[in-house]
């Protein structure tokens, strides 16, 4: 068990790669607490951890909203007494450029995949600090790095998500708490068929977004909850401030800008 009574706490656990983290943290033995605004799907993740002989608690939360996190915290704590683990997954997208995205757009996109993070770690930090150490994980994304046309809020938030995580491990490595990222690529979850079955040709698209795909497929939720759980365990205890990409090689190949449209 190599999370055997830590507690983690996985926003945007209800579904999609937030879902598999906490399940595969499970696994290993740790307590789960998966923070979501989506009430019923989190309930359906939460009985099947439970009947897992999980340790598990669903907890309504708008990481966008300070007094929300700090309610996700509180209920953490109160219910299994420390944070070990702070899981930054919840997160939005839309596809359009500066000029088409309006101010709200803009701040409900960073309010949700920046300031997220940043009030999660708020109120995760002290704890850990409690306990002598963490492991904090950023889901960022290789958009990061490597993008594709009319993601400027998408895109922006998570190269800033992996700003943050390099500033956090430097102010927080003394209190043994690592900070680090995931930037995955292309991964199989409901919201990528969802995205391909809104364009025009949702097959060709799937086709095209292979091409791109060194290995010859897209990413698994399993994939990239596997590499959350190295970080989040003992195996990576001086490893801070990075960012993995898990994309198969893709970021290496995508030298040109990419449109479905």
């Amino acid at each position: 068990m190599r999370l055997e009574n830590k507690v983690a706490i996985v926003t945007g656990g209800s579904q999609g790669i937030g879902a598999g983290i906490a399940k595969r943290f499970g696994q290993e033995g740790a307590k789960i607490v998966v923070a979501d605004v989506n009430e019923e799907a989190g309930e359906n993740v939460i009985a099947e951890l439970k009947q897992q002989e999980v340790e598990a608690i669903f907890v309504h939360t708008d990481v966008s909203n300070e007094e929300s996190v700090q309610n996700l915290v509180k209920e953490a704590t109160s219910a299994f007494g420390k944070v070990d683990i702070l899981v930054n997954n919840a997160a939005i997208n839309f596809r359009k450029s500066v000029t088409d995205t309006s101010f709200e757009e803009w701040q409900t996109l960073l309010g949700i995949n920046l300031n997220g993070p940043f009030l999660c770690s708020k109120y995760s930090i002290p704890e850990m600090q409690k306990v002598g150490g963490g492991s904090i994980i950023n889901i960022a994304s290789w958009h990061a790095e490597k993008t594709i046309t009319r993601l400027a809020a998408y895109a922006s938030a998570k190269g800033a998500m992996t700003a943050l995580t390099r500033q956090m491990a430097l102010d927080y490595g003394k209190d043994q708490i690592r900070v680090n990222a995931v930037g995955p690529s292309t991964v199989d979850t409901p919201l990528l068929q969802k995205t391909f079955e809104s364009l025009d040709d949702p097959e060709q698209a799937f086709k095209d977004t292979l091409k791109f795909q060194p290995m010859g497929r897209i990413g698994t939720v399993e994939d990239i909850a596997n590499t959350c759980l190295f970080l989040a365990s003992d195996e990576a205890t001086y490893v801070s401030g990075q960012t993995i990409m898990v994309d198969g090689g893709a970021i290496n190949k995508i030298a040109r800008p990419i449109e479905f449209d």
